[in-house]
């Protein structure tokens, strides 16, 4: 899991074995930050996706200012694979508890399970899962709850949504000064 910006992006072969026609898309990255993964890579240069979407293969924009959320598999030769099943989002379009969390919360969450609910009835069956309804109630995956809560383990080792305080209002006024 890192904040990068694309560098730049070349096609190149998936493997070396020159039977093998697939071809991946290298994307060169400035690794600004680093959530998770420390213990198997200390700094990534570069990111691999296929080349094709319909092999799951993700478009980034290269050579400008915006900055992604990336997150992906390490493979065994210390390559980084990023698809469309990772969750890859422009930093300017998470939200203020999303970046927040990255730091620290989310990692409070690590020993939870989050069961996505589809359709009603659904309920946890064990107390270290938190319910995830965005789908139900909003029909999409990255609705309010995945932005705005953390599903973090308790002292007693229960598991629920946590939601850290609400950035203020831009329009707010404490009515209680004269």
């Amino acid at each position: 899991v890192i904040r990068a910006k694309i560098s730049s992006e070349k096609v190149v072969p998936a493997s070396d074995d020159p039977l093998d026609t697939h071809k991946m898309i290298r994307y060169e990255i400035k690794q600004i930050k680093m959530f998770k993964g420390f213990e198997k890579v200390k700094d990534v240069q570069y990111v691999y996706t296929p080349f094709d979407s319909s092999l799951c293969g993700v478009k980034l924009e290269a050579n400008n200012k915006k900055q992604y959320l990336l997150t992906g598999q390490i493979l065994s030769d210390g390559k980084v694979l990023i698809h469309l099943c990772n969750y890859i989002e422009p930093w300017d379009d998470l939200s203020l508890s999303q970046k927040k969390s990255l730091n620290q919360r989310y990692q409070m969450g690590c020993g939870c399970k989050i069961t996505t609910c589809y359709m009603v009835p659904c309920s946890i069956t064990t107390p270290n899962e938190c319910l995830w309804t965005d789908w139900l109630i909003e029909r999409k995956l990255y609705g309010h709850q995945a932005k705005h809560y953390a599903c973090i383990k308790r002292s007693d080792g229960t598991c629920s949504w946590y939601r850290g305080g609400p950035p203020p209002e831009k329009e707010f006024i404490d009515i209680s000064e004269p």
